[in-house]
């Protein structure tokens, strides 16, 4: 992939990704992350609902997610698009919903990696979820971010 970044963010990238791999997290880590996290998801009776009414095309879904998820982990780059907005749209969206998001997260991680790929992948999901929730909160318009 070309990049127009300067030497200073590769070099930063460089480093993200030194980081997650010496961890055991390369592209493949992600791949089965996202495929068994997703898979649970769908079988969930809490989220599965709510991904099935906005997810038309699961294999397209799940290289997005891919992309998404390597370009948190890795500083990849290849991840476009406004997260906070579609879950934003999403009705009754609330900290409930995403703590169930976070403990399937966290199932799936304890099958896929030893404890420090664990807590390296499940502390910047925290991270994510936290962000989304204020961002919702801000966007709906409430006083107070939900997170």
């Amino acid at each position: 992939m070309a990049s127009n970044a300067s030497p200073h963010a590769l070099a930063a990238r460089e480093e993200k990704r030194r980081e997650a791999l010496s961890l055991g997290i390369d592209e493949a880590f992600v791949s089965d992350l996202v495929d068994s996290f997703y898979g649970r998801v769908q079988q969930d009776p809490e989220l599965g609902p709510i991904f099935d009414a906005r997810v038309a095309d699961w294999p397209q879904h799940l290289e997005r997610m891919k992309r998404f998820w390597r370009s948190v982990l890795f500083s990849s780059g290849e991840f476009f698009g406004n997260p906070m907005i579609k879950h934003a749209m999403i009705p009754n969206l609330d900290r409930a919903l995403f703590d169930r998001w976070l403990m399937l997260f966290g199932e799936t991680l304890d099958e896929l990696g030893d404890a420090e790929a664990r807590e390296h992948v499940h502390s910047r999901a925290r991270m994510i979820a936290g962000s989304l929730l204020n961002g919702i909160g801000l966007y709906r318009g409430r006083a107070a971010p939900v997170a």
